[in-house]
């Protein structure tokens, strides 16, 4: 399946914890005709997930069956047998629809819909005011456990390596202020074309 009709899209990435999904549903909240790519998953839903609508539950087999018919613009196993993908179907349904598609991805999928999409894509990479505090958030949010909150650290130490490599670096100290941040970046190269 090929994308056709491309429109513009606005990736959000960052480790997870940073805040990133926090800024993406403001930002959605905005009258910027952004509409939000739901991702696909192997994984198993969490409480309150609804398919369709959070993640496309795939499973592990109904995943590898979508990578093998070439129906993901990105994918990557996050990690074992875990994966993340974006269906190149869920970006025609947004264009369809004269909206502007706006993700959020881990950094490796940003990086890789960057590369795809070029001048077409404006990746912003947000980043945790320190290594301590995206730990404490984590922590806080009471929903993974010991040993997922350590892969979870291991991995953001390499994701904020990449930082450089988005096209801008949005540094979440702030929520509110990082909200308004994002929102004239977004604005700015929505209007900028």
């Amino acid at each position: 399946m090929t994308i056709n009709n491309k429109g513009k899209c606005i990736i959000f990435s960052a480790p997870s914890g940073a805040g990133k999904t926090t800024i993406v549903h403001h930002l959605l909240e905005q009258k910027l005709g952004l509409k939000f790519s739901v991702s696909a998953t192997s994984r198993d839903p969490r409480p309150q997930e609804i398919d369709g609508e959070d993640y496309y539950f795939l499973g592990i087999e109904g995943f590898k069956k979508k990578i093998a018919d070439e129906a993901f613009v990105e994918w990557e196993e996050v990690y074992s047998n875990n994966f993340y993908g974006t269906l190149k179907s869920e970006m025609q349904r947004i264009w369809g629809l004269g909206k502007t598609v706006i993700f959020d991805v881990d950094v490796v999928g940003g990086l890789n819909l960057k590369k795809q999409f070029q001048d077409e894509a404006f990746a912003v990479f947000v980043q945790p005011p320190s290594y301590e505090e995206l730990e404490k958030r984590l922590r806080g949010r009471s929903t993974e456990s010991e040993d997922k909150i350590n892969q979870r650290m291991e991995k953001a130490h390499k994701e904020l390596a990449f930082a450089s490599e988005f096209d801008t670096v949005l540094i979440n100290d702030d929520l509110d202020d990082a909200c308004r941040k994002a929102e004239l970046l977004v604005s700015q190269f929505l209007n900028n074309k």
